[in-house]
């Protein structure tokens, strides 16, 4: 599948104001996100953040039994691998691709010095793992009190 080189089809990349626009596009990498790929698994250290464009990416908490459940998706609208920016260098979820597509990944140490480095980039980090949190409080919500139905029309 080929995409035209459009690394602004990702919202959250689209809203980087232009200063930071010049600074990440040489640094953005295009990559093929295949049906099945995983991008981090848990615990393991994260080395990237994806930026979907036409992907959509499953996050899915492991247990220690290997069992996991789907705790939010992340499309052309985000981000995945926001414990990098925030602080953490791994996670307890697992990334994987949903639905094949296109997107644009950063390099973990990039990704930290532009949060850090610049406040317009920080404050859209932000909002968007706000958006984030609050997606996954729904789905845990949906998950206990839904029927099978109401779920699905979740999705």
């Amino acid at each position: 599948m080929t995409q035209p080189d459009n690394s602004r089809q990702n919202e959250l990349l689209a809203c980087l104001p232009d200063a930071e626009w010049q600074r990440w596009e040489p640094l953005l990498e295009l990559v093929d996100l295949p049906l099945g790929k995983v991008l981090y698994e848990s615990g393991a250290p994260l080395s990237h953040v994806y930026f979907p464009t036409n992907a959509i990416v499953s996050l899915l908490y492991v247990l220690e039994n290997g069992a996991s459940a789907e705790i939010a998706v992340v499309g052309r609208e985000g981000v995945v691998g926001v414990a990098i920016f925030m602080g953490g260098g791994s996670t307890p979820n697992r990334a994987v691709v949903q639905s094949a597509g296109m997107g644009y990944r950063l390099r973990a140490d990039v990704i930290k010095s532009e949060f850090e480095r610049s406040s317009p980039v920080l404050h859209l980090m932000l909002r968007y793992t706000q958006a984030l949190i609050t997606q996954m409080s729904q789905t845990a919500v949906c998950n206990r009190h839904h029927s099978l139905d109401q779920q699905l029309c979740r999705w």
